[in-house]
């Protein structure tokens, strides 16, 4: 029995489950493609898949809609691998674990990659049911949206007739999104160079932190494990003499960080300023983050007395100084829109490799100069001490269309169905439908989605009856595109 036989949509639901016996992390989503193709070859639907694995199934208009524009269905294949420090599942092989729990479905210790595996069950289960009313249908699904939106970069459009497009890669149901932030990954290289030590080891952690998506949940001012973890090293650079061996933060750019560990050697006769010092970084963020991140904890243990290989004491304060001092979080708000974050940025993963420490950022922006001046600022805060700048994954944001046929009549089903207006709105997380709208002229979007709440980190939940609300909603829109 499936765990979530019974729940409506029955096949919406089916098709999920399915999705979340397949790894599709960001990077590995030839099985979901794979699955998505055989879909379509079951049902005699035309269906294509390129280099990057993204698919597009093609279903003829039903009997009446001959005529109708063609409509395109669109979300990603790809999800968050996140998990809890004690959950051995590996992303790279095994099933998630599902489970359910009154109005939500969860993935037990895991993110559950409702972002964006519920928009691909429910253009499968439209796909499947025969007896609905819609025009001519290309549903379209990605990869790599969580790292950049690559599959969509990639994407060769001309061959898509249709012009009006509805992603389902929102998670707040009763909102419209109608425009989106741009971003880009920025990497800072800072140089890193070794030498052996001896004393006691100690790991220590900053844990305990919320987390969340870097674009949908900074405003939250959630605490950031790899900025409070720089933030500690320069805090005990000033009471003890230290060595840093290893520094680990974050699993994705657009995620922000709950967990960072360094490893560090102290002379013996030093351990006990290092753990008073450690109790009192304890007792600091818990107070400072007790409305946003109460759980949040420093703590450590000592491992003894042992001997291996430290950063220099020049490339430790070259790294404690770049943490330190690095922008992080909200930059600024919008004057224009009240409640949206305009530009922010967030430093997801934090490794300190052989020969240098990468510090991951993901920059977000609803100006594009506002964008690029804060890769300038890492740019120029990196190559002061020395290191490199990369940017990766530079993608456009999506501007507001003041007139769109596609948003009116999805605005007028809704207040059919549920007696009221929707809110439209633009958000500062990144959508593909920047990216297609540059490429495909006059194309329509919005973007809309059931309620997820806490996605990008293991605590991720799907509404179940947001779920049937939203996927007999997008039924109703077909059936008025006429």
């Amino acid at each position: 029995m499936r765990v979530l036989e019974g729940l409506k949509p029955e096949k919406v639901f089916e098709y999920f489950e399915a999705l979340t016996r397949i790894p599709r992390g960001s990077g590995n989503e030839a099985g979901a493609a794979r699955y998505c193709m055989d879909f379509a070859r079951e049902r005699g639907l035309a269906v294509s898949c390129d280099e990057s694995n993204n698919v597009v199934i093609v279903k003829e208009a039903s009997k009446g809609y001959e005529d109708a524009p063609t409509v395109i269905l669109q979300g990603h294949l790809d999800m968050v691998c996140e998990k809890e420090a004690d959950c051995t599942i590996d992303f790279q092989k095994d099933p998630l674990e599902l489970a359910v729990d009154g109005d939500f479905v969860y993935a037990k210790g895991t993110t559950l990659g409702g972002d964006d595996g519920i928009a691909v069950a429910i253009a499968l289960a439209v796909l499947d049911d025969d007896s609905l009313a819609h025009p001519r249908l290309e549903c379209l699904f990605t990869t790599g949206e969580e790292v950049g939106l690559l599959g969509a970069k990639d994407l060769d459009t001309s061959h898509l007739k249709g012009r009006k497009l509805i992603n389902i890669d929102s998670e707040e149901e009763g909102i419209f999104t109608v425009s989106c932030a741009g971003g880009m990954d920025s990497i800072l290289h800072i140089p890193a160079e070794y030498q052996d030590t001896k004393g006691i080891r100690y790991t220590v952690t900053v844990d305990g932190l919320l987390g969340g998506h870097s674009g949908a949940e900074i405003h939250k001012e959630h605490g950031n494990s790899n900025i409070l973890m720089g933030r500690a090293l320069c805090a005990l650079d000033d009471v003890v003499n230290f060595r840093i061996a290893a520094l680990e933060g974050g699993l994705m750019d657009n995620a922000i960080p709950r967990s960072t560990k360094a490893v560090l050697y102290v002379p013996e006769e030093e351990t006990s300023r290092l753990e008073e010092a450690l109790q009192q970084l304890n007792n600091t963020y818990k107070e400072e983050y007790a409305s946003s991140d109460a759980g949040v904890t420093v703590s450590f243990v000592n491992e003894g007395g042992q001997s291996g290989k430290a950063l220099t004491p020049k490339s430790a304060a070259i790294l404690m100084y770049v943490l330190h001092m690095v922008p992080n979080g909200v930059i600024r708000n919008s004057m224009d829109i009240p409640g949206l974050v305009q530009t922010s940025l967030n430093l997801g993963i934090l490794r300190l490799e052989e020969t240098e420490a990468k510090a991951i950022f993901s920059v977000r922006s609803s100006v594009e100069s506002e964008k690029l001046e804060l890769g300038n600022r890492l740019r120029h805060c990196i190559e002061f001490v020395g290191g490199t700048y990369e940017e990766k994954g530079n993608y456009p944001g999506w501007e507001y269309r003041h007139e769109s046929e596609l948003r009116d009549t999805m605005v007028s089903v809704y207040q059919n169905l549920y007696g009221q207006e929707p809110k439209v709105l633009a958000i500062h997380a990144g959508l593909e439908c920047g990216l297609f709208s540059g490429k495909m002229e006059g194309l329509d979007c919005v973007s809309i989605g059931p309620n997820l709440y806490d996605i990008h980190t293991p605590k991720e939940r799907l509404s179940i009856s947001s779920t049937e609300r939203i996927y007999h909603f997008v039924v109703e829109v077909l059936k008025a595109l006429k």
